[in-house]
């Protein structure tokens, strides 16, 4: 990639090998699912300008770089399903997933207080690096591949801005490191078990179900198969680091938990069971 950000029109839908992605319903439900709460972060964007008002900077970087670049991964997603699974009626079933997501992203589901909403974001942004990176060593499709390559590039450096407005008003706030791990934990488990719970109703009854599953067994299938790919593909040293750093921790203990292949990060990944 060149040093402007990339857009939409740089990703060749039109060089996709279809034949070799359109049966691996995996990567349907997966890219699909991603595409729907991608698309839907215009939501949780307006709920942040309202949290953070009056703060010009923070409010400034949300109006023109995050909202849009997470609504740029939404669009190329959902140009990804249309390309190779053209009988999913995206729209449709977006708007239903839409309909049940506006009831659960509320400001009021925020965190209490500006600094612990900016630790949870870091959260937010750690998992969904995680997927991104762990999508990208996955697929063998050289267009899904490049496409996550752009968008884990993203979240990398959206974490890395909430972080770093984390710790100008945790300088003001003062939340103890208890406060804050507990904000990180909840974030932690909700990731996985929320939003991609919601997502995923609107999505799993097209692929095959040559097992005749419930939703319920077929979402703990789902989690299974994303855990594992994530174990095997997700960086998990860099990930346990992006997991501890709010919390400030001297080195030596982050060290540690790095080379203990990280607690938090496989706890993380145990909820997506």
């Amino acid at each position: 990639m060149t040093r402007r950000h990339w857009e939409l029109d740089d990703i060749d839908f039109a060089a996709l090998e279809r034949a070799g992605v359109v049966g691996d319903w995996f990567a349907f439900k997966v890219v699909a699912t991603a595409s729907f709460i991608e698309t839907g972060s215009d939501l949780y964007a307006d709920n942040l300008r309202q949290l953070f008002a009056g703060d010009e900077e923070l409010a400034r970087w949300l109006a023109r770089a995050w909202e849009p670049e997470e609504l740029r991964h939404g669009a190329a997603l959902r140009a990804y399903v249309e390309h190779v699974w053209p009988a999913f009626d995206w729209d449709r079933r977006f708007r239903a997933f839409l309909d049940d997501y506006a009831r659960t992203c509320t400001v009021p589901e925020l965190e209490s207080t500006r600094a612990l909403e900016l630790a949870a974001r870091c959260m937010v942004e750690m998992g969904t690096s995680a997927l991104y990176r762990a999508i990208y060593a996955y697929a063998s499709e050289p267009v899904l591949k490049r496409l996550a390559s752009c968008i884990y590039a993203d979240e990398v450096r959206h974490y890395k801005m909430f972080f770093r407005h984390f710790g100008r008003y945790q300088r003001g706030e003062g939340r103890s490191r208890a406060r804050v791990g507990r904000t990180l934990l909840k974030r932690l488990l909700a990731t996985r078990s929320e939003d991609g719970r919601c997502a995923y109703r609107h999505v799993w009854d097209f692929a095959p179900n040559l097992e005749g599953r419930s939703f319920e067994a077929s979402y703990r299938a789902f989690g299974r198969d994303v855990t594992l790919m994530l174990r095997r593909h997700a960086p998990a040293e860099m990930l346990t680091r992006m997991i501890l750093r709010p919390l400030a921790l001297p080195a030596p203990v982050v060290d540690a938990a790095t080379r203990l292949s990280g607690p938090l990060y496989g706890l993380w990944l145990a909820a997506g069971r």
